[in-house]
C-alpha cells in the first residue's frame, strides 16, 4: 500500500488549484498516459470537477492501443464524466521525442472543446527541465522551467513530488503504464532522472529537486516581468516598414534583446537560439553594412532572414 495520505494530498493540491487558477471553470479535461503521475492527477481531478480524461495513442510502440483502452477504463472507473482515446501520427520533425510532444498537444488542442488542460507533470519533472535548460546554456527563460499556469495547459502538482503520485496510485489499488522510454537511456531526461539528479542528492545533502524548482519559480518571475516591459518597447518600437533601430538601440542589452527576440517570434521566426537573437542585436549596435541573419522559419522549404536597411529591421522569408 501506498503511503496514507497520499490521494488527500493531491486532492488538496488540485482543489486549492481550481481555487486560485480556475475559479470560473465548471469543468476540465485532464491528460491521461496512464502512468503514475497523470493516473493519480486524474483520480484527484475527478473528485473536484467533472472531468473529461484525453488520452493520446502516439501507436509508437506495439500494444499502444491497448495501453490507451486501459487508460481509458482506469478514468471512466476513477469518476471521469467522459474518456476518450486521441489516435495521431507522429512525424519525424526535430527527433522523436519533440515530434511526438508536437502531436500530442496539436491533438489534445483539438480535443479540448474551449476546456483547460490539466497536466501531470510534478516537482521532479520540473527538475529536471531547469537541468536540461542550464545544459543547453540558453539563458534564463530555459532555466526558468514550465509554467504552472499557460493556457490552455495547467500544471496542478508542480510542486508536488513524483513519489506522491506513485504512493496515490497504490492507495486506489491501481498499476500504473510503465512507459518503457522512461527507461530508455538513450534520452537526456532518463540519464538525468536516474543517474544526475540521484548522484547530486548524495554530493550536496539532499533538497537538490526542490531547490532547483525554486529556482524555475523565481526566474519565471523574473523573466515574465522583463518580457513584460520588454512588449511595451517592442510596441513603440514597431513602424510601418520595420522595427525602428533607434527605438531599441540605447535600451539596456537584456531588455534589447527580449525586445528582438518578441520581434521575431511576432514575425514567425522559430527555433531561435541564443547565438540568433546575438546576432541580429549585432544589427542594431554593430551594423556596418552586413547582411541579414538566418532565423528559423515554420514554412517548409522557405529560408528566413532579419536584416537591416538604414535605420530599420525587417525580416524578409524566401524559397529554397
Amino acid at each position: 500500500m501506498g503511503r496514507p495520505g497520499a490521494l488527500n494530498r493531491l486532492r488538496d493540491a488540485v482543489a486549492g488549484f481550481a481555487e486560485t487558477s480556475l475559479p470560473h471553470e465548471q469543468s476540465w479535461c485532464v491528460a491521461l498516459s496512464g502512468g503514475p503521475d497523470s493516473l493519480a492527477l486524474t483520480a484527484a481531478a475527478a473528485t473536484v470537477r467533472p472531468t473529461t480524461a484525453l488520452i493520446v495513442d502516439h501507436g509508437l510502440q506495439a500494444g499502444s492501443a491497448a495501453v490507451a483502452a486501459a487508460a481509458r477504463a482506469a478514468a471512466l472507473e476513477l469518476g471521469c464524466i467522459d474518456a476518450r482515446v486521441l489516435p495521431v501520427r507522429v512525424g519525424s520533425a526535430g527527433g522523436p521525442e519533440a515530434a511526438a510532444r508536437t502531436a500530442r498537444y496539436a491533438a489534445l488542442a483539438s480535443a479540448r472543446d474551449g476546456a483547460p488542460v490539466l497536466l501531470g507533470h510534478t516537482l521532479d519533472d520540473q527538475a529536471e527541465t531547469v537541468l536540461l535548460g542550464l545544459g543547453r546554456g540558453s539563458g534564463s527563460r530555459s532555466v526558468a522551467g514550465m509554467r504552472v499556469c499557460d493556457p490552455p495547459w495547467f500544471r496542478p502538482l508542480l510542486a508536488v513530488r513524483r513519489s506522491v503520485t506513485v504512493a496515490a496510485c497504490a492507495e486506489l489499488g491501481l498499476t500504473p503504464w510503465d512507459d518503457p522510454h522512461n527507461s530508455d537511456p538513450r534520452y537526456t531526461r532518463v540519464r538525468l532522472r536516474r543517474e544526475v539528479l540521484p548522484l547530486l542528492e548524495e554530493v550536496l545533502g539532499g533538497g537538490v529537486a526542490e531547490a532547483l524548482a525554486r529556482t524555475a519559480v523565481a526566474l519565471r518571475e523574473d523573466t515574465d516581468l522583463l518580457d513584460g516591459i520588454a512588449a511595451d518597447h517592442l510596441a513603440g518600437a514597431l513602424g510601418e516598414d520595420g522595427m525602428r533601430v533607434e527605438a531599441v538601440r540605447q535600451l539596456p542589452v537584456a531588455l534589447r534583446r527580449r525586445v528582438l527576440r518578441g520581434w521575431l517570434i511576432d514575425g514567425g521566426a522559430t527555433g531561435l537560439t541564443d547565438t540568433q537573437i546575438r546576432a541580429v542585436d549585432t544589427l542594431v549596435t554593430g551594423w556596418r553594412g552586413q547582411g541579414g541573419v538566418a532565423v528559423g522559419c515554420p514554412v517548409p522549404r522557405t529560408r528566413m532572414f532579419a536584416e537591416r536597411h538604414g535605420d530599420v529591421l525587417r525580416l524578409r522569408a524566401e524559397p529554397v
